[in-house]
Parts: structure tokens; sequence; C-alpha cells
């Protein structure tokens, strides 16, 4: 299985902002988005995720193999850290026997913070137990925007090693991310697939001031 745009057009808030992309990832294989901020990398990624739908074009292999991170941790601030995974181990039908919430305590450096609840960990734990959830998941597309806000250098490390272990085993990344991870993986400029003024239909686009 692949993941597969071709002649995508994608909107936010019912305004083009990319249009013509098209690109193939295959399992084991990331792509990096890049662009400056506005550009459409966020909306990109809620349509690749099933959140928001395409204005055109055929998106395949997705949807319901895809698990989406974005820029709010996911997380219930009332439950400890082992809770949150519990719920959302049940969200994915995920056994809490599964070595997948084993790994997730390991992985983002949880493990001796299992009990805290969520409302008392700092904004860069917040973003780890949130990113955690992600080994939950079982699903071979992950699909991260700005997933390294809040982390300091060593936690940046230990996602990235994350993500490559799922590489590995066969799954697949697509990473809006200004912070060089250090994957071997595509990059996807999306400036050049800025929609243009008169297909915008965006009047601040258009208007000639």
């Amino acid at each position: 299985m692949s993941l597969i745009a071709k002649d995508l057009s994608i909107s936010r808030g019912g305004i083009v902002v990319l249009e013509g992309l098209n690109f193939t990832l295959a399992p084991a294989c990331a792509l990096i988005l890049k662009g400056p901020n506005g550009i459409g990398k966020t909306s990109l990624l809620r349509s690749l995720a099933g959140l928001n739908p395409v204005a055109a074009g055929h998106l395949g292999g997705v949807q319901e193999q895809a698990v989406y991170a974005g820029h709010l941790d996911g997380i219930k601030p009332q439950l400890s850290v082992l809770e949150n995974l519990l719920f959302w181990a049940a969200v994915f039908g995920t056994s809490p026997r599964h070595e997948g919430l084993a790994q997730a305590l390991d992985s983002f450096d949880l493990e001796q913070l299992k009990h805290r609840p969520a409302q008392f960990l700092s904004a860069g734990q917040k973003r780890r137990l949130g990113l955690a959830r992600l080994l939950l998941a079982m699903r071979p597309i992950w699909l991260l925007d700005e997933p390294t806000i809040s982390l300091d250098q060593a936690s940046v490390a230990g996602f990235a090693q994350a993500v490559k272990a799922h590489l590995a085993s066969g799954g697949m990344a697509v990473i809006a991310s200004h912070i060089d991870l250090g994957l071997d993986a595509q990059t996807l400029d999306l400036t050049e697939f800025r929609a243009r003024a008169e297909t915008s239909h965006d009047p601040f686009l258009s208007a000639d001031f």
C-alpha cells in the first residue's frame, strides 16, 4: 500500500490554497513538507487525515490507515499519563497489554511520569505524551504537523528515533517540520503548488490595491 496524491487541490475555509499536487509515498518512506507559514501544510495534512475534504483530485491509501498528530496534544488534563494512553488504546482498539503501551512509555521517556496527572506536566512533557499515542494507533501512516514544538534537543532525538523505527517496520510518515530530523526522506516544497489568485477566489489575493 502506498500513499498516492494525483492532481490534488487543497482548500482552507472554502478557499483553494494548493493545487496540482502529485506525489507517491511508498512503505518505509517519509515525506517532509516545506514552505512558509500559511502555505497550506496543515490544511494538506488534515485533508490526508480525512478531517477536511479535498477540493479536487484523487487521494488514495489514507483515511482509516492514518493517524494524525496536529498542533494540539490531544490529552485529557484530569487523567494521568498512563490513563491518557489507555484512553487512546481504547480509541484505537489496542489491547492495554499490547507491547505498544510499554514502547510508548519508554520511547517518549514517560515511564517515571505515568502516574502524574497530565495537567501538571510541562509543555514538553505534554507534547511527548501527545506523540506517544502514535505507537498505540497501529496504523501505517503517520501524519505529523510540527511534531517537535516544545520539545528539547534530547526529546527531538527520541522522537526522530521513534519515526525511524516506524519507517523500518514498513510504516510511512508525512511530516511538516522546520527542524532537520535526520531522516532519509523525500522533500516536498509546497511553494511550488501555491494556488493562483484567479483559482483561489480569495478577494484579498485577486484585488488590485
